[in-house]
């Protein structure tokens, strides 16, 4: 039996995972990466520990799976997104710090690009929406603020990437500069309509050319890793961001079908086959994981403060001490008491796209405890994640998408008859929670379901790598492989009606647009 080597490097661990050829983990270890907060919205990772961590961890995977290079038939990776790296392609050094996708710091760069009417060309050719959280304007920043930086890119001495990309790197020792579809899209420079980098991206942004990496498919033989690092060589097969990957892990391979990430941030993307559809209810349109020739997209909703809430309970605030024991800790009460938490430590994604507004409490009483705030947390990221799911409803209802997966759903509050997902098909680190689970069907109306093998996308990457190599056929392969594990799905139906949803909703609605108003000057 072969097995395939996943590399996950997320924003809070770089993690590693086998898969045999059946789909199911034969081994997996976690490091926690180090978060730098330089000043009040600045976000960034040493580019240094991602690749050390990363490698580490590949490396204890096959010593506790007790299998060497020659088991392992090739390595997928999927990473945090926008995520951007700057480097010497000579020496390999970084020269800063990774800004990371939460980064607020260009907003001001975005802001002006608008208030210059370019929004709707970067829109066209993008799908993505002007902030922040994309790449282009972090590469903008870090070739304009490090000294000589623009000179020696001009030069074509720096190489940029994403962290697929800088992955790639190091473990081809230098001889692979790629990424593919589902991560250049995320750049804000890449044209999802033509498959390329776009010339009139570039000038608008000022990004020279010659710092971009070449744009692959997902699945494929790359190169090889260099024998340093494992004592011997393995087939570089796969890659793709970590939202398409996991959306390529959850067998969501056709228009219609969608998954939720409860990770770091929440992300919620449905299959929109080879049609780039517009979104007018505030998602981005963005390339899915290309496995032939014909580009792939996905509708997407993200939410930048999933997760990351419960860690700051736990490290900010020390109301727990393991991200694990909020469930207990918010169960001990009914419900939040009133209480409404908007965390928007890096401000808010779709569909408010509000790069300024900071966390807010609301509803606060004397008898406000830890468990109504750890409540109000968890029913937080299902909020916001409720809130993803309306909007994809609302844009399949103009018409976007049709699918058999898609069908009827009576009103939610006061947005009538809709198109509606069958069901919601969940993963990553959060959705192991009963309590954030049972409220997200809740808020909803239609069921979410946890697959068996949670670790989607890794998984994904898993596939996409074997894919390359033969370890499954076809994705019918692949479907047939998660269809073989999905007797210990966890489906979780909906219980609330659609009154109580609709008063909850406003409500929390109520508590956002208090956090928008308050961040205005």
């Amino acid at each position: 039996m072969k097995f395939v080597l996943a590399l996950d490097q997320g924003t809070t661990s770089s993690r590693a995972i086998i898969f045999n050829s059946e789909g199911n983990i034969v081994a997996q270890t976690q490091k926690e990466l180090a978060q730098h907060f330089p000043q009040s919205g600045w976000v960034e990772h040493d580019a240094l520990d991602i690749w050390r961590d990363q490698l580490l961890v590949a490396q204890q995977a096959l010593e506790k799976a007790q299998l060497s290079a020659a088991d392992i038939a090739a390595i997928g990776i999927t990473n945090q997104r926008e995520t951007t790296i700057l480097w010497d392609r000579a020496t390999g050094q970084p020269l800063h710090r990774a800004i990371v996708w939460q980064d607020r710091r260009t907003a001001d760069i975005c802001e002006r690009l608008q208030a210059e009417g370019l929004e709707a060309i970067v829109r066209e050719k993008t799908g993505l929406v002007l902030d922040p959280y994309f790449s282009a304007t972090k590469l903008q920043w870090l070739l304009d603020t490090i000294p000589n930086a623009r000179e020696q890119a001009e030069r074509g001495e720096l190489a940029f990437g994403t962290v697929d990309t800088w992955l790639m790197w190091n473990l081809s020792g230098g001889k692979l500069h790629i990424t593919d579809p589902s991560n250049a899209s995320r750049t804000s420079l890449f044209n999802i309509h033509t498959g390329e980098w776009d010339d009139e991206l570039l000038r608008l942004f000022n990004i020279p050319r010659s710092v971009l990496p070449s744009v692959v498919r997902s699945s494929g033989h790359y190169g090889e890793t260099s024998n340093q690092h494992f004592g011997a060589p393995i087939v570089l097969g796969g890659m793709a961001g970590d939202q398409q990957a996991a959306l390529f892990g959850q067998a969501c391979h056709h228009a219609g079908q969608a998954k939720n990430t409860y990770g770091t941030g929440c992300f919620l993307l449905m299959h929109t086959g080879n049609q780039a559809v517009a979104s007018h209810n505030g998602l981005i349109t963005t390339c899915a994981a290309q496995i032939g020739d014909l580009q792939e997209y996905a509708l997407e909703g993200s939410v930048f403060i999933g997760g990351a809430a419960v860690q700051w309970l736990r490290d900010g605030l020390g109301i727990i001490k393991t991200a694990d024991e909020i469930e207990t800790l918010a169960a001990r009460v009914a419900d939040s008491g009133g209480v409404y938490f908007v965390p928007a430590f890096a401000g808010l994604g779709a569909p408010y796209w509000n790069p300024h507004t900071r966390g807010t409490l609301v509803g606060i009483n004397r008898g406000t405890t830890a468990a109504h705030i750890a409540r109000a947390a968890l029913e937080a990221i299902a909020f916001q994640s409720a809130e993803l799911f309306l909007a994809m409803q609302a844009d399949c209802a103009n018409g976007g998408v049709s699918s058999e997966n898609l069908g009827e759903l009576g009103a939610m509050g006061n947005l009538g008859a809709m198109r509606a997902l069958g069901e919601l098909r969940v993963d990553g680190g959060a959705s192991a929670n009963a309590l954030l689970m049972q409220f997200q069907a809740d808020l909803l109306g239609s069921p979410v379901v946890r697959p068996h093998v949670v670790e989607s996308t890794a998984l994904g990457a898993a596939y996409l790598a074997g894919l390359a190599v033969g370890v499954w056929k076809d994705q019918a392969d692949i479907a047939a492989c998660i269809a073989a594990n999905c007797k210990g799905d966890q489906r979780y139906t909906p219980n609330l009606s659609p009154d109580v949803v609709a008063a909850r909703m406003s409500e929390w609605r109520r508590a956002v647009r208090s956090a928008i108003v308050f961040a205005e000057k």
